[in-house]
Formats: structure tokens, sequence, C-alpha cells
């Protein structure tokens, strides 16, 4: 897997919002291992902290520019795969307030971090006016979605994934994404992560009609090519299996 250079530095996306592409990371499979990339997104709030999403390695030029943007207020764990850099954030910001999706929790002692608060399908009144929050409930995890107002901004971690061949290093990986419904230009939600969803239909279509009723603009990716075009009917038919009709 080709990463999304140059690593490890903010790239402005829009008016108060940066992305930051981390180094590739190796997550346990069926088959093995499989390498994917990481994504983090920083926002500024109208107070002018900084909430950071899915935090990437931190290294100290990024401490420093990330410094330079403004206070790290707040840290996000969007689900239970996303939580592995949280500890080395914590201990650079110590005030930072740590928001993590349900179960994150469970990783904390063993990852060496602590939660905060447990994410919900309410936002928080520090930054509910800013952005807004839904949750999508399955059995292995519940992963929280993210809609930057003022940006049209929709942030997701692993409910969609959009990886470009030219990127792939193998025809075996290559084949591997396509099966799993996540090769651009028709990325998606991961097959095998639609069959945690089972028994939660109900609650799973209402967070894909929440998301398509923001009618995003872009859509930040941690795993693959962001969307930056007819983001709302990329959405749409990425979430179709969920039963929710196009807006």
């Amino acid at each position: 897997m080709e990463p999304y250079r140059p690593l490890d530095v903010l790239k402005p996306v829009d008016d108060g919002l940066w992305i930051v592409d981390g180094p590739i990371v190796s997550m346990r499979y069926v088959v093995g291992h499989l390498p994917f990339p990481t994504r983090m997104t920083i926002i500024r709030l109208p107070d002018g902290g900084l909430w950071v999403h899915s935090p990437t390695v931190l290294t100290d030029d990024l401490k420093a520019a990330v410094e330079a943007l403004g206070p790290v207020r707040w840290l996000i764990a969007p689900n239970r795969l996303h939580w592995m850099a949280l500890g080395a954030w914590q201990a650079a910001f110590p005030e930072a307030v740590t928001h993590a999706a349900p179960k994150v929790e469970l990783k904390a002692a063993d990852g060496g971090f602590e939660v905060d608060a447990v994410l919900t399908d309410t936002a928080p009144a520090a930054w509910t006016g800013a952005i807004g929050q839904v949750l999508v409930p399955g059995r292995f995890m519940t992963e929280a979605v993210f809609f930057h107002r003022t940006t049209a901004t929709l942030i997701v971690t692993d409910l969609i994934e959009n990886f470009e061949r030219d990127r792939l290093r193998s025809r075996f990986l290559t084949l591997l994404m396509w099966v799993g419904g996540v090769l651009h230009p028709h990325g998606g939600t991961p097959r095998d992560l639609r069959l945690t969803f089972l028994g939660r239909g109900a609650a799973v279509k209402a967070a894909a009609e929440t998301m398509l009723g923001w009618a995003p603009r872009r859509i930040i990716l941690a795993h693959g090519r962001c969307i930056e075009e007819d983001a709302t009917a990329v959405l749409a038919h990425a979430l179709a299996w969920t039963g929710v009709k196009g807006h």
C-alpha cells in the first residue's frame, strides 16, 4: 500500500479544517495482516480550540505545527480500532478532553490512555454548533460519524473506505479490496464490517438518513481517497446496503 505522502504534516482542506496523513499500519485480518493508510482530521472550533479526530502518530514537528494552530481541547476516538496514538497525544496535551465511541474504553488499560466521556448521538455543548454527530451501532464496534457544518464535510473512519488501484502494490490486495467493496471509485462500507451491523438495521438506517440529511459536499475518510465531488450521491451509493434512499 502506497501512503498518502507527505506524512505527518498538516494539510489544509478548508477554512478551519486540516488533515494529517499518517504512516501505514498493519491490521490483523482473516488472511493475515493487511496494510492500511491512516488519516487524522483537525477542526478549529469557533472559540479557537482544536478538535482532533482519530489522532495519528505524533512527531515533534507535527506537535509544534498543531500547537501553532491553537490549543488542543478535544481528542476523539471514533471507534474501537482507532485509539493507537491516543496515549501519546494525551501525554503531549494533558489539558485535552478525550471523547470515545462506545467500547473504546475497554482498550484503555492495555492501550495506555484514558477516556473522559463516551460519545452518543447528541454532540456535547462544546461543539454542537460547529459539529454534528451520529452513532452507527454494531455488534463488534460502534462508529461515531461527524459533520463539520461550516464546510459541509462528513468525517468517517471505517464506515467508508476507498482505495485507489495504483496505491495497491499487489494483485492479491487489489482483488481483496474489490471483493470487499472498497475499491475506488466505488468505495463503500467493507462487506465484512456490514456483517457486524446485523440485527441493528433500523438504527443503522436511521444513522444513514441523518448523514444524508446533512447533504455533505465533501467526505474525509481515514482510509483511502477522500471524496471531493458529488459527495452526497457517493454517500447514498456507499450506504445503499442500509436500505436508505438517496436524497
